[in-house]
């Protein structure tokens, strides 16, 4: 099985850009063609100002606070594997996980944030012991897409 969640990603970022231009036309029709009139519903254009720019820096902020990823997820092959990147205003440094399938030991799930958000943390065995990589977060896949993933890593999980 193989997926991405490049649709989700994408349309993040056009969202994120319709929010961009419509705080700079607010911008502009309110402070260099003086287009609208204030007080607007009794309030001033600092007021009005501080009120979107606030609400789109918080909508800018929450791809990163919650995390959001890219992921490409295959298990069709020898191994499983993972590639990955932070979907934010500023993208990640990108990161990939190829485990075998003969040595995946696991993985373990975490929830934060009131299950806002979902992580995994992959485990693979060595003659050493058993190697821990960094979580993936997978916040930003569909309810769909987390259930086939964790679908398939319990496939391979070793049962014990």
């Amino acid at each position: 099985m193989t997926f991405d969640n490049s649709k989700t990603i994408i349309n993040l970022r056009i969202k994120l850009f319709g929010a961009t231009v419509i705080i700079l036309a607010f911008i502009v029709l309110t402070y260099i063609a003086r287009m609208i009139n204030y007080p607007l519903l009794g309030m001033s254009e600092t007021t009005w100002t501080l009120i979107l720019v606030g609400l789109y820096i918080a909508y800018a902020m929450l791809p990163l606070i919650l995390n959001y990823q890219y992921i490409f997820f295959s298990d069709d092959g020898e191994n499983i594997v993972f590639r990955y990147f932070t979907a934010g205003i500023v993208g990640g440094r990108k990161n990939s996980i190829e485990i075998n399938k003969r040595s995946f030991s696991g993985y373990k799930s975490e929830v934060k944030f009131f299950g806002m958000i979902m992580s995994i943390t992959l485990f693979q065995k060595f003659q050493e012991g058993v190697a821990r990589y960094p979580p993936v977060y997978i916040s930003a896949l569909s309810r769909d897409e987390r259930s086939k993933l964790l679908k398939s890593l319990n496939l391979y999980s070793v049962k014990e």
